[in-house]
């Protein structure tokens, strides 16, 4: 398929209900409101496709900014690629889980994330928990590094309360994260995530909360998905 192809396909995929939720929730113009399983069934055609990814991102549009994270081979994007896209993420679906799992994915998901941390602006600093979240969920323990990992919890028990909405979001979801997938630190985010407390997070006009860590961790437990790492990061 052509960029033109995908863009008449995505335009004719669009969804108003859609738009307005995804706006809702933070996206902005232009988009035309395409479900991610929609998404999806471009994907099964045009694969991993990098160079059109890179032109689908190009475009500033949303939905065509998602779907090329999800296109993008993860071991042909550079290191100033992804932070050129990042730049360019302008709500959470894009920062968070687009870019921030294409990131994960790459060969400087650990890099990214440490720097995009450190970032002054919500959104990057976000996807930089986001990503390492992502690199942890399908990284080998033993790869891991848990002494930097066991720290970051200890930098969360303090800062959480103190971050913007989509930081704390983030950090709760790293706590998720360490607990759900490195047995050695389960109790201790545990602990910390019972600490804190119920995290709150300014989610706009939507029905959407933030998950309670204990109550998540044990959830995974529960489902039979604790410390069982995944294939991949994007979806």
């Amino acid at each position: 398929m052509t960029l033109q192809e995908i863009m008449s396909e995505l335009k004719a995929m669009g969804n108003a209900d859609t738009k307005r939720i995804f706006m809702n929730h933070g996206a902005q113009e232009p988009l035309f409101g395409v479900k991610v399983g929609d998404l999806k069934k471009i994907l099964k055609k045009t694969k991993t496709n990098h160079n059109l990814a890179i032109q689908l991102y190009e475009t500033g549009n949303s939905d065509a900014m998602y779907l090329a994270a999800l296109m993008a081979d993860h071991t042909k994007v550079t290191r100033e690629k992804l932070q050129s896209w990042i730049a360019k993420a302008n709500w959470y679906m894009l920062s968070e889980y687009a870019v921030a799992g294409l990131a994960a994915e790459s060969p400087y998901g650990l890099e990214l994330s440490r720097h995009w941390r450190q970032s002054d602006q919500e959104l990057v600093a976000a996807a930089g928990w986001a990503t390492y979240s992502g690199v942890i969920s399908i990284t080998e323990n033993s790869k891991l590094d848990l002494k930097e990992i066991d720290s970051l919890l200890d930098h969360i028990k303090e800062n959480i309360h103190h971050s913007p909405d989509r930081v704390r979001y983030t950090m709760n979801g790293f706590l998720i994260t360490v607990g759900g997938y490195i047995p050695s630190l389960t109790a201790k985010a545990k602990d910390i995530s019972t600490q804190i407390g119920k995290v709150t997070v300014n989610l706009g006009n939507t029905a959407c909360k933030v998950p309670y860590a204990p109550e998540y961790i044990a959830k995974m437990v529960d489902r039979g998905s604790y410390n069982k790492k995944r294939q991949a990061v994007r979806c």
